[in-house]
């Protein structure tokens, strides 16, 4: 097993508290933190990190960069102490809502404020201080692609990288280094901001390490097509020799539904074996830069996975086919050494995933909202977690446990409250952490919404919808001691 038996608290760092409309790498973070080091919390869990865009409703698991920081992310008041802006350049601060992200406003007020300390970095920046910018550039070979992939979309907003000109589409090399000079300093506007990001990142991360927390970080298996991973690396996936997408991911109809069709370019996985998995061994090294602990989502797609033709909208069109298997993490552990991952397995029950989990000591995922409180052993029943599980109170796709609870039968209600054992005065967010904590699961997980007994409004994502998810945030002031006392205790009743 990677893990010794501990806790953590899911909260994306878009729902931190601050005052810039966003949560960001700030004074909110660094709240969130010494809130988790007053209850003794081990880990804090996060969506993916990378840009998002209004396009995809804001999802961070499609995103233009699965190597990128969130320019949005960047705390202004950082921007202040290093120089690059001025404490009156903030000023006025619109009138943010303080309970969700207002991304239109967020980025009207943020972006500007980047453009104003780029332009100081150009005009005041010591040698030191271009010798450590050009020291990132050295250190993260995607940097340069992804400069060059922003400006070029931000001189085409209408198209997906697909449409441009064949020449630029297809990476010509004539083409691109044209590009590079025409748009050469909007490419130095987004490394800037993108080294910007990765020294704030940094920064809080040891903060985290002293407050005695580790991060969890995400890995959508899949990256979004209009993204610079696939403009960049097209050999890494199917595509045809205009370099568009030859099949997508999805997955089947099953009893009761049609199947879905996420679009997602697959991976030419004969040629990643072929390369050594560099481009798989590069992201990880990227995500283990920033983070200590890393879930893999969509883990079935590893073991096996539904190939759709890119022709076709009907998933029912695809069929399997097998993926890498243990050859790709008998590379990673090779080349990086024993891994720490967490398999997302939810809603699949595939003997060739769970032969590779257990190959490796990769924990699945049991979230008990998926329970039938009245059946005897139901395996998402807190009582019935091993220790190659993580167990989780909600997630980031779920209804909060409050408003979940609220939606049980009366009778599912009754069977939840006799098997976890709690009383029906006792709130039922409390309930299911104790039960979770409680459970032999070697890693305990719970939401911030859960920690504050918060209803559905406060529900983070809701699948197959754009409009409405990834803005909820938490006021400062609701991080208060008594809960953190609470989780303290609970974690050493249970955990340390």
């Amino acid at each position: 097993m990677r893990f010794d038996r501990s806790d953590a608290v899911f909260c994306h760092v878009t729902s931190l508290p601050g005052a810039y409309g966003i949560g960001d790498l700030g004074e909110g973070a660094r709240d969130f933190l010494s809130f988790l080091g007053d209850a003794g919390v081990d880990h804090w869990q996060i969506c993916p990190f990378g840009p998002t865009l209004s396009v995809a409703g804001e999802s961070p698991y499609q995103s233009p960069s699965a190597f990128a920081g969130n320019p949005l992310f960047v705390d202004p008041d950082g921007l202040v102490a290093d120089g690059w802006l001025d404490e009156g350049d903030l000023t006025p601060v619109p009138d943010f809502p303080t309970d969700r992200v207002d991304y239109d406003a967020v980025r009207e007020y943020k972006l500007p404020l980047l453009r104003t300390a780029f332009d100081r970095f150009e005009e005041r920046a010591t040698e030191a201080d271009r010798a450590a910018l050009d020291e990132f550039r050295e250190r993260e070979p995607w940097l340069a692609d992804y400069a060059l992939f922003r400006a070029l979309s931000d001189a085409r907003p209408e198209d997906v990288w697909t449409d441009w000109p064949a020449p630029l589409r297809t990476r010509d090399p004539e083409a691109l280094a044209e590009a590079r000079d025409e748009h050469a300093r909007e490419i130095r506007f987004r490394e800037f901001v993108q080294w910007t990001f990765d020294r704030q990142w940094r920064d809080l991360r040891a903060v985290a390490a002293e407050e005695g927390v580790s991060i969890v970080g995400d890995v959508p298996i899949y990256v979004a097509l209009d993204s610079a991973d696939v403009w960049a690396s097209p050999e890494a996936f199917r595509l045809d020799e205009g370099n568009r997408p030859t099949a997508v991911a999805g997955v089947p109809p099953n009893a009761g539904d049609d199947g879905q069709r996420w679009g997602n370019p697959l991976y030419d996985w004969e040629h990643l074996a072929e390369s050594g998995y560099d481009w798989w061994l590069d992201r990880f090294r990227r995500l283990f830069e920033l983070a200590d602990v890393a879930r893999l989502d969509h883990f079935l797609g590893f073991a096996k996975y539904w190939a759709i033709p890119a022709d076709s909208d009907d998933p029912a069109d695809g069929e399997w086919r097998d993926g890498p298997g243990r050859d790709l993490f008998e590379t990673v552990e090779r080349e990086l050494g024993e891994a720490p991952f967490i398999a997302e397995d939810l809603g699949f029950e595939e003997p060739a995933m769970e032969e590779l989990m257990a190959e490796f000591g990769f924990p699945g995922m049991r979230v008990p909202q998926y329970a039938d409180w009245c059946a005897e052993g139901n395996q998402y029943q807190p009582m019935h977690y091993g220790e190659g599980v993580v167990g989780y109170t909600s997630t980031h796709d779920t209804d909060t446990w409050v408003g979940y609870f609220e939606d049980l039968p009366p009778e599912q209600r009754d069977c939840f409250r006799y098997n976890v054992g709690s009383d029906p005065e006792e709130p039922p967010e409390w309930a299911i952490i104790d039960a979770v904590w409680g459970s032999d699961a070697i890693l305990a997980v719970t939401t911030l919404q859960d920690l504050l007994g918060l209803g559905s409004d406060a529900r983070f994502n809701e699948p197959g919808t754009l409009a409405g998810n990834w803005e909820w945030r938490v006021a400062r002031d609701a991080l208060d001691d008594e809960i953190a006392d609470r989780l303290w205790e609970l974690g050493g009743r249970h955990v340390r």
